[in-house]
């Protein structure tokens, strides 16, 4: 008797109910992922700040890996993830556009940099001349070691050899060059007084207050110094990429360039 009360009781309260049961509330969208910069070590100053910059105008913080450029291409051309290279030097830009790595049509060299020999802050070392007649060993001292990239393959350590080469002191100092994996490190290496001098990019004499110039390379000892930037071939339908890019590249990055010290080039 009691079922037959409370059965119609029952079907009323589900005639009120809505024909639809509301959806459950979607999950919130995943947040969009600042495209990948694989940038030369020199570099690392200048694009954290510029990825801070992008990141106040509303977009998603870019992803920077920093290294010597020959171990970013080469990690490229194993299919590393990358959305955009700048490199420190023109042929290993050259290695990945063989390779069809890169867009076409996008590679720019928007900045130059100057070749410094350093020393420790702390420690005598006389403002010299660099020279054909300059000698670099008598500085070094009997048992000190030359920091800088590695030359068969760091940017930086090529653009010595060349230097050194130019005054007719490669084949003597060669044996006595302290070779590091990248500029970074090879300022480390002189800042730790561990060697007594050093050749490293202007910019990264003068974003540390452990090291101090002795002295520039004329220029024309050496290749110019460029640094060549594309958009890399993965990221060709990127819009946020190629947005990054058109702002690393353009008017908008050229006063945080000049504050890190890079000298802005004319676009070709």
């Amino acid at each position: 008797m009691l079922r037959r009360r409370f059965l119609p009781l029952v079907l009323g309260a589900l005639a009120l109910l809505p024909a639809t049961l509301p959806m459950a509330a979607p999950a919130a969208a995943q947040a969009p992922e600042g495209p990948v910069v694989f940038a030369a070590a020199s570099l690392t100053d200048a694009m954290k700040a510029l990825g801070e910059q992008w990141n106040k105008m509303g977009h998603p913080v870019p992803r920077f890996s920093f290294a010597a450029s020959s171990a970013l291409a080469r990690q490229m051309e194993q299919g590393a993830p990358a959305d955009i290279f700048a490199s420190a030097d023109e042929p290993w830009m050259d290695y990945v556009q063989e390779r069809k790595l890169i867009v076409d049509g996008t590679r720019s060299s928007p900045l130059a940099n100057s070749l410094v020999l350093i020393a420790p802050a702390d420690r005598p070392a006389p403002a010299v001349t660099l020279t054909r007649s300059t000698d670099l060993a008598a500085l070094l001292g009997a048992d000190g070691r030359l920091a800088t990239g590695d030359p068969s393959n760091v940017p930086v350590g090529k653009y010595a050899q060349a230097a050194l080469t130019w005054m007719g002191q490669w084949d003597k100092l060669s044996p006595r060059i302290a070779r590091a994996d990248n500029v970074r490190s090879a300022l480390l290496l002189v800042e730790r007084g561990e060697s007594p001098l050093g050749i490293v990019y202007s910019t990264d004499a003068a974003a540390s207050k452990g090291v101090r110039v002795v002295a520039t390379f004329p220029a024309e000892s050496h290749p110019p110094v460029t640094y060549p930037f594309a958009l890399a071939s993965r990221a060709a339908g990127n819009a946020e990429a190629k947005a990054f890019f058109a702002f690393i590249t353009g008017p908008e990055a050229a006063e945080t360039y000049r504050r890190f010290g890079f000298v802005l080039r004319p676009k070709s």
